[in-house]
């Protein structure tokens, strides 16, 4: 299982979990699969799609654009350690030990 979620300290926390082979959308709107009600974040702001070893992050036309590590991007692969910037909000990617072994 993949999880995102933001520092301990931070401004919004937030955090999402997410198992390989899932799709979910992130947005402040009420229909993303993960919603992050913070500021410069659109409506639907972008895709996540989960495999096996990494995350695909495809930016939905945001306004204020994805991040990936920093770095502006509309499609990039995520892996454990990388930091995903929605708005003002910085998602950090790990997994989780509880993922079963076949996953």
């Amino acid at each position: 299982m993949w999880v995102l979620r933001t520092a301990e300290n931070a401004e919004f926390p937030f955090m999402f979990r997410i198992l390989p082979g899932n799709i979910k959308t992130v947005g402040r709107a009420p229909r993303a699969d993960f919603i992050v009600d913070a500021p410069l974040v659109s409506r639907l702001h972008c895709r996540i799609t989960a495999g096996a070893a990494e995350l695909e992050v495809v930016d939905l036309e945001s306004t204020n654009g994805t991040f990936v590590n920093g770095e502006r991007v509309e499609h990039a692969l995520l892996k454990r350690g990388d930091r995903l910037g929605v708005g003002r909000v910085e998602l950090m990617v790990s997994r989780s030990a509880e993922q079963p072994p076949n996953q």
